[in-house]
């Protein structure tokens, strides 16, 4: 909002106060344009005339007139009104866009969400296994990719490993703490196939908090196929009741 600095400002238009105001009433709300706070010079023959905001919500913003004349003319001309913020103004967060702001679980039936071009994730399937200590040969690659154009890179792999195992399917998890087994020796667990099978499976216990789902080879429940219930959770023999009310008196004479 300060000057340029860069050349005297125009007398003619600096005192146009009157019609950029005219302007302002006429483009705003009525009531909201505020007291005259300064003239800017923003080019030769070109300056902005500076009005306070009194529109609700708009603390801090001011509008902004712009004039100009040509050349040997006495002619102002109004080319713009715009409502500005001030350096103290409220105004909406930078945008961020959706890529950076979706979550898992956001997406909803009918969504897309396709990776970036440069997605570390993923490679082209004919490059698997390159870079690992024990690169596997192309063929073994193909075969991996099974037709398919794109599969894990291995910092993709490292980042779904360090997720899984960091979560709720993971061993710290409040449930796994006081399993009575961990998963690698459930009979419900099924293997996976490929480089994560060496760590991770998928339940198949309908009864299970996990069942369908990803889990770590030590994380673990209460559904684990050797649990047992321990002698105090069993049934217990009550002791006989102090006052007997089940039983039959026997009387003398009957």
């Amino acid at each position: 909002m300060g000057d340029n600095g860069s050349m005297p400002i125009d007398d003619q238009l600096s005192a146009a106060v009157d019609v950029a105001r005219a302007a302002a009433d006429e483009a705003a709300d009525a009531g909201t344009v505020g007291d005259h706070l300064r003239a800017v010079e923003d080019g030769e023959r070109l300056v902005s005339h500076l009005f306070g905001c009194r529109k609700p919500g708009y603390e801090g913003w001011y509008w902004s007139v712009s004039i100009s004349r040509a050349p040997d003319s006495d002619k102002v001309t109004v080319n713009d009104v715009v409502l500005l913020p001030g350096d103290d103004a409220i105004v909406a967060p930078v945008w961020t866009p959706y890529r950076d702001r979706i979550r898992p679980g956001d997406l909803s039936p009918g969504d897309v969400l396709p990776p970036d071009e440069d997605d570390v994730r993923l490679v082209p399937s004919w490059s698997a296994g390159d870079g690992e200590e024990q690169t596997e040969d192309r063929f073994f690659a193909r075969e991996v990719g099974l037709g398919r154009e794109w599969v894990l890179s291995i910092e993709g792999r490292e980042l779904a490993a360090d997720r899984w195992q960091d979560g709720d399917q993971g061993p710290e998890s409040a449930i796994a703490q006081q399993a009575p087994g961990i998963c690698h020796s459930c009979g419900f667990l099924v293997s996976l196939a490929g480089p994560l099978s060496e760590r991770f499976g998928v339940c198949a216990n309908g009864m299970a908090n996990d069942d369908g789902k990803v889990v770590s080879f030590a994380h673990g429940c209460g559904a684990h196929s050797g649990a047992r219930l321990s002698r105090s959770a069993g049934i217990q023999k009550l002791p006989l009741p102090v006052f007997d009310t089940v039983g039959v008196d026997e009387v003398e004479g009957f």
